[in-house]
This record gives C-alpha cells, structure tokens and sequence, in this order.
C-alpha cells in the first residue's frame, strides 16, 4: 500500500491548488441587440449572428410574447438612430 513519505502541508496543497478554478467565459456584445453572447456563436435574444439573420426567434415565441418582443425591438430601433438627450445636470458635468 502507497504511504507518503512526508506530511503535505495545507500550504503547499493550497499552493499546488492554486490555479484549479473555473475562468469566466469571455462574453461579447451583440451588435444588433447589445446582450451578451458567447464568440462564434448566434445570439439567442435576436437571432443574429455575423450581421445575418440566422434564427427567426419570432416564430418560436406565442402571441403574446411575440408582441411584446416587436415592441421592444421597435423601441431599440428608435434609440439607435438618433443621439441620447441629456440632462440639464450631465451637460453641466460634460463642459
């Protein structure tokens, strides 16, 4: 039976242990939505992936959900085009 030679101190486990971990997954954002989505991989919120449309995420939702989402992306379409007004106080800050 394999017995160690030496006692392995706490230390030095912890210090062989040092870089077991799990790293966080490097996220980018969508161009079209701006979520997070994993590299090389089609955006789940709008279904596109390199400037295409490669999912209809429109044809998997009900009724009600599928409104909701039109809405929404109407609403983001909107804001896009044209420059965020700011408060009297952020001009302030930005001068």
């Amino acid at each position: 039976m394999a017995v160690p030679k030496q006692h392995r101190s706490k230390s030095r486990q912890g210090q062989r242990r040092m870089h077991i971990f799990l790293k966080r997954a490097h996220t980018a954002a969508c161009p079209k939505c701006g979520k997070a989505v994993l590299g090389h991989t089609v955006c789940e919120n709008c279904g596109t992936y390199r400037g295409k449309e490669a999912i209809d995420v429109m044809a998997k939702l009900t009724k009600k959900e599928r409104k909701a989402k039109e809405r929404e992306m109407a609403a983001q379409e909107k804001t896009e085009g044209k420059p965020r007004e700011l408060s009297p106080e952020e001009l302030s800050r930005a001068s």
